[in-house]
């Protein structure tokens, strides 16, 4: 069973054969799908689940923390179920493949106080952006 999975279990998630569906679809490490990848990953699981079946259980598990929603440089939304452990997003600007980052250091620590500018900093996120070794052939 995945961590999403138990999570959810864990929560009361009404665990029924679409959300488990889409739920085992997201599980793994450096999965970053859009919801159109997400949907055809599940239809080769669960034929009949359709299309707004998957965007509204996404949508349920962002509103429940357990996925983030993630968006860069105008691309399609993707869905990061890595959303239990603290971490940062390594993105190739070409073909935009993403990968989980965990860089050494806090990055709270690198904005000085002079630069808060009275905020009470909570979260940080940090992209890094460059080519994927596919593409940087």
């Amino acid at each position: 069973m995945s961590d999403l999975l138990e999570r959810l279990r864990a929560r009361g998630w009404r665990m029924t054969s679409q959300r488990r569906v889409v739920a085992e679809v997201l599980d793994g490490e450096h999965v970053h799908l859009t919801a159109d990848e997400v949907h055809a990953r599940a239809v080769e699981r669960l034929p009949e689940i359709a299309r707004a079946t998957v965007y509204n259980t996404l949508g349920e598990l962002v509103t429940l923390g357990e996925v983030v929603e993630l968006s860069t440089d105008g691309r399609a939304k993707r869905y990061d179920p890595n959303a239990r452990h603290p971490h940062q997003h390594l993105v190739c600007t070409e073909c935009g493949t993403i990968r989980d980052v965990r860089p050494a250091g806090d990055p709270l620590a690198v904005l000085p106080d002079s630069e808060r500018y009275g905020f009470t900093v909570s979260k940080v996120d940090v992209t890094y952006r460059g080519l994927c070794p596919a593409c940087s052939v």
